[in-house]
């Protein structure tokens, strides 16, 4: 051990050049380990703005990276493009997209895709017809289910904080779960930030019209109808049916007030005769079937032998599915169903191969099964109700508008104008209710500068303007009027009503439904009392 000491001592600090030598490698050694290990303890970075926590790469970024989901890397590169090079160092804001960007499934890829491209078309369209600030877009992943939402949260706040990203709004929001609303709790109450709810459409994640004391989510504004307002929007499309025509299916799996909300809203006026009771079920996640289908074709059964020709159905699109599969394959007597179902179900048609159209279709002149929700918007809804209407009176604003909304966004997407974005799908509605989302954003921020353009707002002047589209200062969007009531929440804003049809394998627009059985008020004017 002695000479073993020595040796040390002679070899690396025996004399001045031997220790200034010793000290330069272990110098060198350091940098290779800090330059090619990570941290110990520290997480890994994914990228700018992004770390990997439980093997999800969770945090916010617009620098492009696309968050290991290759369907979104056209238009991640198209955002940075545009923060980069139009923005640059220009007076702006920022807005996040916070959704989970990391889904598993092939379908849930797709309309992710749909969402963001959305969320990017109002960018390019804000920067260049509103009056500045200028929008700049960041992309924010909660993890799977919103699980990892309390980071991203964190993150937010210190991005409103900081005069250099000045966050004025989070926006996205498509899954209606608990942990959603812990995020936006967080965001509007603890740090005052302004939120757009674009796609969650649950009762729960709405400030109430009448509210006695303080609103639950203060600052929260959404464009979507709540799925009360879907119901009574497909009630009043679907007039005269009897509690004997409808039976409900219901998901029961705990934490999912989509779900919850949906059922309750679809809940029966009792008109008639009683109907059949509930059917309920309960799927182990929001994309599991798990056992599902062997309730399905006893509930199937059930209905079978019931009056019932329309199905209320309080689920998500993966049991939706095969919910209508099992009812086809029951031998009934030739009985054909409409299965009605919410928002939720805006991209369906995604997760049906060639095998189940066909199992929907039947063997007869009709289809089987018919699929019908309630869909934000369509792209061919405004000229299907405006077809053949010459008169003034027959061509109301609050179709002609939307009109010319939805032909404005889609001159863009057809003339690449904002450049490669990846394939964009309008009929499932994600891409055109987020962008009305994002314009309704720039709309406030415009406002709130309405005698110091330019300069850019505090967030709670950015929040208080959603009190003021309405009017003349309502939002013109490719799904509507957006005309807010003061508690933020969409006034009698129109509902698509879309069906599936297993003949052609499209989704067709069927009608407009009100949520108060009657348009919009002219100039979308909201009345005192509103809700």
């Amino acid at each position: 051990m002695r000479q073993f000491g020595n040796w040390l001592y002679n070899t690396f600090w025996a004399n001045w050049m031997r220790r200034g030598a010793t000290l330069l490698g272990l110098a060198a050694a350091g940098v290779l380990l800090w330059v090619f290990l990570p941290p110990i303890g520290e997480p890994d970075s994914c990228a700018r703005g992004v770390e990997k926590h439980g093997g999800e790469c969770i945090g916010v970024n617009g620098t492009g990276y696309d968050f290991g989901t290759p369907e979104i890397a056209a238009v991640a590169r198209a955002i940075a493009k545009e923060n980069e090079e139009f923005v640059g160092d220009k007076p702006h804001v920022t807005v996040a997209m916070m959704l989970p960007l990391q889904p598993d499934i092939a379908a849930e890829r797709a309309q992710l895709r749909s969402e963001i491209q959305g969320a990017y078309l109002a960018q390019y369209r804000a920067n260049r017809e509103e009056n500045t600030p200028l929008l700049r877009l960041v992309l924010a992943n909660p993890g799977d289910a919103y699980g990892q939402q309390a980071r991203v949260v964190d993150q937010l706040g210190d991005m409103a904080a900081d005069k250099r990203d000045n966050l004025r709004a989070v926006t996205g929001f498509n899954l209606s779960l608990d942990a959603t609303g812990r995020a936006i709790t967080r965001l509007t109450n603890d740090l005052h930030i302004p939120v757009l709810a674009s796609r969650v459409s649950a009762d729960d994640f709405a400030n109430p019209e009448k509210s006695t004391g303080k609103d639950p989510f203060p600052g929260l504004a959404r464009i979507i109808p709540t799925n009360r307002q879907q119901a009574d929007a497909l009630a009043s499309f679907h007039r005269g049916l009897k509690d004997e025509d409808t039976v409900l299916v219901k998901d029961t799996r705990p934490h999912d007030i989509y779900n919850d909300s949906l059922a309750k809203a679809f809940g029966r006026d009792e008109k008639g005769p009683p109907g059949p009771k509930d059917q309920p079920f309960r799927s182990p996640s929001i994309t599991d079937p798990g056992e599902t289908g062997n309730d399905f074709t006893l509930i199937a059964q059930n209905i079978c032998q019931s009056s019932a020709r329309y199905v209320y159905f309080a689920g998500r699109p993966v049991h939706l599915r095969l919910f209508a599969l099992k009812l086809a394959d029951v031998q009934c007597s030739g009985k054909k169903y409409t299965i009605v179902s919410g928002s939720g179900s805006a991209t369906l048609e995604r997760y049906l191969s060639d095998d189940d159209w066909a199992k929907l279709r039947g063997g007869g002149k009709e289809p089987a099964i018919t699929v019908q929700y309630a869909a934000p918007g369509h792209p061919q809804a405004w000229n299907k109700e405006l077809s053949g209407k010459d008169t003034a009176k027959a061509r109301p604003a609050h179709f002609t508008e939307p009109q010319e909304e939805m032909d404005k966004l889609r001159a863009l997407i057809e003339k690449r104008t904002a450049g490669d974005i990846g394939p964009v799908r309008l009929e499932d509605s994600r891409t055109m209710l987020v962008h009305d989302g994002v314009r309704t954003v720039a709309r406030a921020v415009v406002l709130s500068n309405a005698r110091t353009k330019g300069t850019v707002p505090p967030l709670n002047r950015v929040s208080d303007m959603w009190q003021r589209l309405e009017a003349v200062n309502r939002v013109r969007g490719t799904s509507g009027w957006i005309c807010l009531t003061n508690a933020g929440n969409a006034y009698d804003k129109p509902v698509a009503v879309v069906q599936l049809n297993p003949r052609i394998k499209k989704l067709e627009f069927v009608g407009i439904g009100w949520p108060l059985g009657r348009p919009q008020p002219q100039d979308c004017r909201v009345p005192s009392g509103a809700g």
